[in-house]
């Protein structure tokens, strides 16, 4: 069976900070989704939730339409939880770890100890099989944990910040696994505020601004507005990088004004796609040796920067939309996120 999320209208409070306010989006199998948000947007305290360590205030959760407030561990059968630090068992070795983790699932413990082989290789911490995850670095903790969230090869992943800490060759098998990983039918969620981490992976988007989702109307109004484009010209020796933006000024019909240096190249904001295209041939037909002409951000940070800036501050004793998701505070012990050993 195929299994999604789905979300609709939850909330979550702690106390009077309104940590989620109106979060309504599905996921679907075989897609990675990206959460997008800054700090404080209320993406971990959503994670907690779908993870079944928190129970929100209003609303409903499923994960491949078992729902992880009445049915715990039935959602958590589908889902991989990897939390954004491994937070658990420092004195274990990595294998110990994954072991661990496989037999809390019900595995045998000779399936647990080949799963745990198969998952070090998987994550290239082969090497460190023997070393306890006290030693390990941020980013092999980080890897560690992408394992510890596949070891009963569950259908949802569910994953944030799964890239702090890694270098940039870790970075891109972690792409690479990822899209492997949703190429097999799973739906993977993740959570990130460093937008060019998951401008490569994903597919679809959630942007959450101040504990809600933003509506796919808004997001695509937002994705078409005025976009800074980045051309680069090489400067001759002893030119000045203002010299070459009067000549992309020139060459563009535009004021200087509305043509900026940044480091070694120009900025120029075109209305859309069809006045870079038309930009690019203007610069070209004017002899310009143009070696580079790309947006200056990526398509996720140029929608979100948009939604930003269009979100109005919140009226006086308008409660419902101040920022949201601090740190939370200690909820009741029955309702308390653990340390995310839990898958």
């Amino acid at each position: 069976m195929d299994a999604g999320i789905d979300v609709a209208g939850v909330k979550r409070s702690f106390g009077a900070v309104r940590a989620v306010q109106q979060v309504t989006f599905t996921a679907l199998p075989g897609r990675v989704t990206g959460l997008v948000g800054p700090n404080g947007s209320g993406k971990t305290t959503l994670m907690l939730m779908l993870a079944s360590l928190l129970q929100p205030d209003e609303g409903e959760l499923r994960i491949g339409g078992i729902d992880p407030v009445s049915d715990p561990a039935g959602a958590r059968r589908l889902l991989g939880w990897m939390p954004d630090s491994l937070g658990a068992w420092p004195s274990l070795t990595s294998r110990e770890v994954l072991v661990a983790t496989a037999q809390l699932y019900d595995l045998s413990r000779d399936d647990a100890r080949a799963r745990a082989d198969h998952l070090l290789d998987l994550v290239d911490l082969g090497a460190l099989a023997a070393s306890p995850a006290r030693v390990l670095s941020r980013g092999q903790k980080q890897r560690l944990a992408l394992a510890r969230a596949l070891v009963h090869d569950p259908r949802v992943l569910l994953l944030d910040e799964p890239a702090s800490g890694l270098d940039p060759q870790a970075r891109i098998a972690l792409r690479v696994l990822l899209r492997r990983l949703a190429a097999e039918g799973r739906t993977i969620l993740i959570s990130s505020h460093v937008l060019a981490e998951l401008e490569e992976v994903v597919d679809d988007a959630v942007f959450m601004v101040d504990g809600r989702t933003v509506g796919t109307d808004r997001v695509a109004a937002a994705a078409t507005r005025v976009r800074v484009w980045r051309v680069r010209v090489p400067a001759d020796v002893g030119r000045s990088m203002d010299a070459v933006r009067d000549d992309v000024a020139a060459a563009l019909r535009r004021t200087t004004g509305e043509v900026r240096v940044d480091r070694r190249d120009v900025l120029v904001p075109f209305a859309d796609e069809a006045g870079a295209v038309a930009g690019l041939r203007s610069l070209m037909a004017a002899g310009l040796p143009i070696v580079e002409f790309a947006p200056a951000v990526g398509d996720l940070e140029h929608a979100f920067l948009d939604l930003k800036a269009d979100v109005s501050p919140p009226a006086p004793g308008d409660t419902d939309t101040l920022a949201t998701d601090p740190a939370p505070p200690a909820a009741p012990p029955s309702d308390r996120a653990d340390d995310g050993s839990a898958s």
